[in-house]
């Protein structure tokens, strides 16, 4: 295993802004980053940047079994996106699905009212959205924030994290307008091992980055 690649988040979110900043033209871009990990990166772009932040309210849904696993994921509209070759292979069955669902979107329900009070939505439509997160695993919320954003009618699409499994290449060249991603290697395990500091982002920590990202305007 290699040495950590990050000292923390925010460590990273100032790499990766180095890079976003050569990519992003668009002055009327916006960030938005993946809570909770994600948002201390999108901070740092945003900063960096001089653009607005706001989050995407999304969640995975983990084996009911095994939940650092995903077999999809979750957004404030309820509607499960699911895995279906691995819920078929574990047989997860739509009890299990639906249970795993609910308990998700109530922690999302009450992300969206405390997160919400800090930084009111921004309007994607026209526009070139940097969506952010702290890593790249299985892909499942970050697949879902590319169909929320493309929905919402961005412009254009740039895929901006620290660290990725070095296939993801392959697959989010075709999804996005850009994909940018420090570190692609071939021996992936889990995004917390290339951080010497992966701790908890609680909510307190993304209300604070995401009113003081809202108060600089």
């Amino acid at each position: 295993m290699a040495t950590s690649l990050f000292k923390d988040r925010r460590d990273a979110g100032r790499q990766l802004a180095e890079v976003v900043s050569g990519v992003v033209t668009d002055p009327d871009a916006c960030v938005l980053g993946l809570p909770r990990g994600g948002i201390p990166v999108a901070y740092e772009i945003a900063l960096r940047l001089g653009l607005p932040l706001d989050f995407l309210n999304l969640r995975k849904l983990g084996v009911p079994w095994q939940p650092e696993l995903a077999m999809g994921a979750v957004g404030e509209d309820g509607v499960p996106h699911l895995d279906s070759e691995r819920v078929t292979a574990m047989a997860i069955t739509p009890t299990q699905i639906r249970s795993v669902k609910d308990r998700e979107l109530r922690v999302i329900q009450a992300r969206g009212t405390r997160y919400r009070s800090q930084c009111p939505p921004l309007d994607v439509q026209g526009r070139t959205a940097i969506l952010v997160d702290d890593g790249i695993a299985t892909g499942a919320t970050v697949d879902l924030a590319i169909e929320q954003v493309k929905r919402a009618g961005a412009h254009a699409i740039v895929l901006a994290v620290p660290v990725a499994p070095a296939e993801a290449r392959d697959r989010y060249d075709d999804l996005v307008d850009h994909f940018v991603c420090l570190h692609e290697p071939w021996t992936f395990h889990c995004v917390g091992a290339w951080y010497e500091d992966f701790g908890e982002v609680s909510d307190d920590d993304v209300c604070r980055l995401l009113r003081d990202a809202s108060e600089r305007g």
